[in-house]
């Protein structure tokens, strides 16, 4: 079992997946989890692995495309008294489950390493280039007549990207192309939906690109997206020096902590989740896979499916109150 958990993991990582793992701590019984039980649980819900079935399995996966989504790790702490403590990095809920128990669930995404792409050829570009890769982090460069003579730590460098494959869920953009094809390059970055883009210009300068832009259709709040000037404000001159005031404004961006949220089962599941075989309990509002689903119910012509007897029986009173939620 160890070994699968392990082979898992490692295979995950192979293919610069993000997902999380998430250990048994403590429990009480009849909780079917026990301390030392694990599992993983990949950014599309499924889970390989153990750490108990029920209420507690759904906790889990929702916990765990929240820890995915934001990057931080958290306990998940399943009692019949539910809320029992405001304690930063601790999730209370409630035990649904008829049969009560309760356990804690310790939760940590595992994200793949930033990816730097980096749009066109200049000396800043290929600057970049040699200190992202000493910071580890995946590199490819997009530029025309661009080749591992100036880019030697490029994980991959193309010519034109008509699909946007080059584009993962941790990239990060730079525009380096100071002067050539500038308007493309900007539109492919804002065709994307990654979280941080960067222009290396002027303001002057920039804001005649932006007008080229909107001609383009882009709306001021595409245009809001870009950063520029490029990188913390560190009065850098040479190309190394921007280089490491645009690779200092990344890790600000991504290690910016964002406001904490008390977080209780009245949150959603992540919009990134796309497994069509979870469906969200409309009583507890925790993801049950339907395929090992306790309880099913048929109702004005649509399937519900529960994990545990306490949420099947709420919902059988007041139907129609939980019927809308989905």
């Amino acid at each position: 079992m160890f070994n699968q958990f392990l082979n898992k993991v490692s295979d995950l990582h192979q293919k610069k997946e993000a997902f999380a793992i998430a250990f048994v701590i403590n429990r009480q019984l009849p909780s079917s989890g026990k301390p030392g039980d694990k599992a993983v649980i990949e950014k599309d819900g499924t889970v390989s692995g153990w750490i108990g079935g029920g209420c507690t399995r759904g906790i889990v996966i929702k916990e765990a495309l929240l820890a995915i989504e934001s990057g931080k790790p958290r306990i998940v702490n399943i009692s019949p008294e539910g809320e029992v403590r405001a304690k930063t990095g601790v999730m209370d809920y409630k035990m649904t489950c008829h049969s009560g128990g309760a356990v804690e669930v310790y939760i940590e995404a595992v994200l793949p390493k930033p990816h730097l792409l980096i749009l066109g050829k200049s000396h800043v570009a290929m600057s970049l280039s040699r200190i992202a890769k000493a910071m580890d982090y995946q590199l490819s460069v997009l530029a025309k007549s661009a080749d591992e003579i100036a880019f030697p730590d490029a994980d991959l460098i193309q010519e034109e990207d008509a699909e946007m494959k080059m584009v993962q869920p941790n990239t990060y953009i730079v525009v380096c192309t100071q002067g050539e094809n500038d308007e493309q390059a900007l539109a492919y970055a804002l065709r994307s939906d990654v979280s941080y883009i960067s222009f290396i210009a002027s303001r002057k300068k920039a804001n005649a690109i932006f007008r080229n832009l909107r001609q383009m259709d882009f709306s001021f709040d595409d245009l809001k997206r870009i950063k520029t000037p490029a990188g913390l404000d560190i009065n850098a001159k040479l190309p190394e020096e921007v280089a490491i005031s645009i690779l200092a404004e990344i890790i600000a961006h991504i290690r910016k902590e964002e406001p904490e949220k008390q977080n209780t089962s009245s949150h959603q599941l992540p919009v990134t989740n796309s497994n069509p075989n979870l469906f969200i309990n409309p009583v507890c509002g925790i993801p049950v896979d339907k395929k090992t689903a306790k309880h099913i119910i048929d109702y004005e012509g649509e399937k519900y499916y529960f994990c545990c007897d306490g949420c099947k029986v709420t919902f059988e009173k007041e139907p129609a109150k939980y019927a809308l939620v989905n």
